[in-house]
């Protein structure tokens, strides 16, 4: 059984029966396509629907099961854990607010991984196999491969195409550490196929995936440590961002080895043993699970990607152009096969653009640069632009950043929630990029990347109406801040006197 759909439940069944049917017969293959689609994740889903939906004549084609990461071990599956996470630090955290909790309340972690797996199978159906039969695309399941420059062979049909995309994604893999893969850890990938909670849990690695997964399980009553490289946690995040969370994640009672270097890891029954260098002195910690969270490669390997003529790199994946079109002209790529940032929203747009640019001559669609991207944690740390060091590095004395705390703001305040700011970075009243950490970053941050997209300047989002009370405000203010900051002494001075002459 593939490690997706373990434990065998009757969720799992359901999900088996939507995305990887094993009952599901290849349908035999008629003419040329107009678009061949190998994979089906968010990518290549939303390139396949988009096709077809256009009247093209589309192939389908996915190894293992549709809906991808997104849907089978990333987004829908982490989230799911991430809310019944939260609701437990609310019950932990109800005293602070004069609410008493009954003693004896806890987490019932085989009854939260069900509720996951239930989500997971609920949503199943949007990604079905037989939902994207019905939109009259043909479905082939089983692994696709480039056999020269305009066919692909998928078990014993070989499918001609006018034109193709690649959206096979990436996965994770092992860290090049001594005895780590005898230790059998866990990754996205087998992570929520746990049935029983873990009494001391490792994280490798603090990224998004890291201190999400972190959080969670902590609590849910397990001991988490997190192991990182780098000095800080959220490495590529903006440092006083990255430091609220570590503060949460502390609070939480998650144990940080900021600066450790892994040396081996041995398995010792259902013991695993973590020897490690910190502070420059040698150390071991005892764990019963490994989770990396870290460590993600390309899914090139064995696609006849040569045969096609189609460059790629096993690291960075296949070089695509602006337009996202390959080395050969015919093929196309989308996705975490290709872009920089992988992020499902990145996969779904690429596939956007790449409508229209494999299926109609004309002005080709461009990629996207303004991405913006949330890490889940709590408080949550949205982006959108650049980092503050980029923006310095690039404007210089040009930059002027305005930062407002949500301790300042009203509705933070009443729910408590105070850890955090908005961070705004203008020149000439541009903005060039953004931070939100707090309650509903991810959520808030979109406000700025409007204002972004549409070029609106800092001092205009003071004259947009927020409601009262709401988080919202504290972009209002920063707006308010930009606008004052305007007033030169001289302005400021002849203001006051005009104020003074209308008392």
């Amino acid at each position: 059984m593939h490690p997706l759909f373990s434990p065998d439940t009757p969720d799992n069944q359901t999900l088996r029966d939507h995305v990887a049917p094993a009952d599901w017969t290849n349908p035999t293959p008629q003419g040329r396509y107009n678009l061949v689609v190998i994979g089906a994740g968010s990518g290549g889903l939303v390139t396949a629907a988009g096709a077809a939906g256009l009247g093209a004549k589309v192939a389908l084609i996915e190894k293992h099961a549709l809906g991808g990461d997104c849907l089978n071990v990333g987004c829908v599956p982490s989230k799911a854990l991430l809310a019944a996470a939260k609701r437990a630090a609310a019950v932990r955290d109800a005293a602070d607010f004069h609410v008493r909790v009954p003693d004896g309340a806890g987490v019932d972690f085989p009854a939260v991984m069900d509720r996951m797996r239930k989500l997971r199978a609920t949503i199943a159906p949007h990604d079905s196999a037989e939902r994207f039969r019905n939109l009259g695309i043909d479905v082939f399941l089983g692994e696709g491969k480039f056999t020269d420059g305009e066919t692909v062979k998928v078990g014993d049909h070989e499918l001609k195409f006018a034109k193709a995309v690649i959206a096979t994604g990436a996965r994770a893999v092992l860290l090049p550490i001594p005895g780590l893969k005898e230790a059998e850890p866990l990754t996205n990938e087998t992570l929520f196929s746990l049935t029983e909670r873990p009494e001391r849990l490792a994280m490798i690695g603090a990224g998004p995936i890291g201190c999400e997964m972190a959080q969670a399980f902590t609590r849910f009553g397990c001991a988490v440590t997190i192991f990182e490289l780098a000095d800080h946690i959220l490495p590529r995040e903006d440092p006083d961002a990255a430091d609220v969370v570590r503060k949460a994640l502390e609070h939480d009672g998650v144990t940080l080895l900021n600066g450790a270097k892994i040396e081996r890891v041995e398995k010792d029954g259902d013991l695993r043993r973590i020897h490690y260098e910190l502070d420059g002195e040698s150390k071991t910690l005892e764990i019963d699970e490994i989770v990396l969270g870290v460590g993600r490669a390309p899914n090139v390997e064995g696609m006849g990607l040569e045969a096609a003529e189609v460059r790629f790199d096993p690291r960075e994946g296949v070089e695509v152009s602006e337009t996202l079109r390959t080395s050969n002209k015919r093929i196309f790529a989308v996705g975490d096969v290709c872009m920089k940032h992988k992020f499902t929203h990145m996969a779904d747009f690429t596939a956007r653009a790449v409508i229209q640019n494999a299926l109609f001559g004309g002005r080709k669609k461009h990629v996207d640069l303004l991405v913006p991207w949330c890490t889940y944690t709590q408080p949550e740390i949205a982006h959108v632009g650049l980092y503050e060091a980029e923006a310095k590095e690039k404007f210089g004395e040009t930059l002027k950043t305005f930062r407002r705390d949500f301790a300042e703001v009203d509705r933070a305040l009443l729910e408590g929630d105070t850890e955090g700011f908005v961070k705004v970075h203008a020149v000439n009243g541009e903005i060039v990029g953004a931070t939100i950490v707090g309650e509903h970053a991810g959520d808030m941050i979109s406000e700025i990347s409007v204002a972004m997209r549409a070029g609106m300047k800092l001092g205009a989002l003071a004259s947009v109406i927020h409601p009262y009370p709401t988080a919202a405000e504290a972009i209002r203010q920063i707006g308010d801040a930009y606008n004052r900051d305007k007033l030169t002494p001289t302005v400021a001075k002849l203001f006051n006197w005009w104020l003074s002459k209308t008392r």
